[in-house]
């Protein structure tokens, strides 16, 4: 019997709750995890484990066991981990799960810089917003938003995403612009709303200005359980949105999403690197955790630099005020909105809708992030255009 592979093996059948999950994160036949556990428990004269049709339970001597052994595996990765070659070239497979935006948006477009510094790891990455068996399902750590409330886990916190509200232009020809946030519980308003996936909890829109505090349940015509289906929503016009900066920058640079009420704020939704409390915290996990924690950093950072920009922006000619581009923004689609109302009433065809003007007057834009889907580099909390062109509609979404 090679005693540590049974061991791993008992290990992994506690942690994951079945011989078959178990032999798939081990790339073993079951048989062969069987096997294994058969002659551990015969080496050790003792029952490990009890095993039913549909589960598999730990007796009290394999709860014991477990423990030590957990520790004693934990010890051993320590070792590898300590020599100086694996500490300097990592390798191995991570299995590592994130919500559908931040996927898209920011980790895989800067995956090329973690594989060039770290070229002998793996990843397996599991994109979804629903809540993971981190331990069930062998997940090495999670990226999430939001408190953690299962305190078995440890978790680092690693920043914070910011939220506004948005639309799409067609939304507010159609709909016109809310003024106030609870606007989106009456009149002709709607939202695009989104609800747990454990739960079915409907989450609300907070806003904050000068002390006043205001939470918005809102009314929606629909309601989703991923981040992507729900940015996806808002550019079809479904409803307004209020979704965390870098989801709306690019589309607020196109000219797709027109972002509202910028005069209130929303509270910053923690984001956070989460593992299982008894699973190592391998060369290879360690690793992967600092350049997550460093990436969301340099984001986080460049948004608060945006954030204290106040709608300023430099251009050669001096400071501009960039709300004038959102005010103008404003102006046209409020003007559309009417018009289209009273062709309504008098029973005329709709106009058709017009392109923003900011966009048709756009010059060269500011020195862009390192990071795809974050605000211009910035400097003393100053964006910098090295021409002369209207600032980027993205300040204002900031003020």
């Amino acid at each position: 019997m090679d005693k540590l592979n049974a061991m791993q093996a008992f290990a992994r059948v506690v942690e994951a709750g079945t011989f078959t999950k178990a032999a798939d994160s081990l790339e073993l036949p079951k048989a062969a995890v069987t096997r294994l556990i058969q002659s551990l428990e015969e080496h050790l004269e003792v029952k490990l484990l009890n095993r039913t049709t549909r589960r598999v339970t730990v007796t009290p001597d394999g709860a014991a066991y477990y423990e030590r052994v957990s520790r004693l595996l934990g010890e051993i990765d320590e070792l590898e981990g300590s020599i100086s070659h694996a500490r300097a070239t990592p390798r191995g497979r991570l299995r590592i799960d994130v919500a559908s935006s931040v996927a898209r948006l920011l980790l895989i477009p800067a995956l090329p810089e973690f594989h060039a510094r770290y070229p002998d790891i793996q990843i397996d990455l599991g994109v979804s917003d629903r809540p993971v068996d981190l331990v069930g399902d062998n997940v090495d750590c999670v990226v999430r938003g939001g408190e953690i409330t299962d305190q078995s886990l440890v978790a680092r916190r690693v920043g914070a995403w910011r939220y506004a509200c948005a639309a799409a232009p067609a939304y507010v020809r159609e709909h016109g612009l809310p003024l106030h946030p609870r606007d989106l519980e009456s009149g002709d308003h709607k939202i695009v709303s989104y609800f747990s996936s454990r739960t079915g909890r409907q989450f609300s829109f907070d806003f904050n200005r000068k002390g006043e505090r205001v939470e918005v349940q809102g009314r929606y015509r629909l309601s989703v359980n991923d981040g992507t289906a729900y940015m996806t929503a808002g550019l079809a016009g479904l409803g307004v949105i209020q979704a965390p900066f870098f989801m709306l920058k690019p589309h607020v640079d196109a000219a797709e999403l027109v972002p509202l009420m910028t005069d209130w704020e929303s509270d910053p939704l923690p984001l956070y690197v989460v593992y299982p409390p008894n699973r190592h915290l391998s060369t290879k996990l360690r690793v992967f955790v600092d350049w997550v924690a460093d990436l969301f950093a340099r984001h986080t950072d460049a948004e608060e630099q945006l954030l204290a920009a106040c709608c300023k922006a430099r251009t050669a000619n001096g400071e501009v005020d960039a709300c004038l581009e959102l005010e103008s923004w404003y102006a046209q689609l409020d003007g559309e909105h009417q018009a289209r109302k009273l062709a309504r009433a008098q029973g005329k065809p709709l106009p058709h809708p017009q392109p923003a003007t900011w966009l048709a007057k756009r010059g060269p834009i500011a020195q862009p992030s390192k990071l795809p889907g974050m605000a211009p580099v910035l400097q003393d909390g100053v964006a910098t255009i090295e021409a002369e062109p209207l600032p980027q509609p993205p300040q204002a979404l900031a003020a």
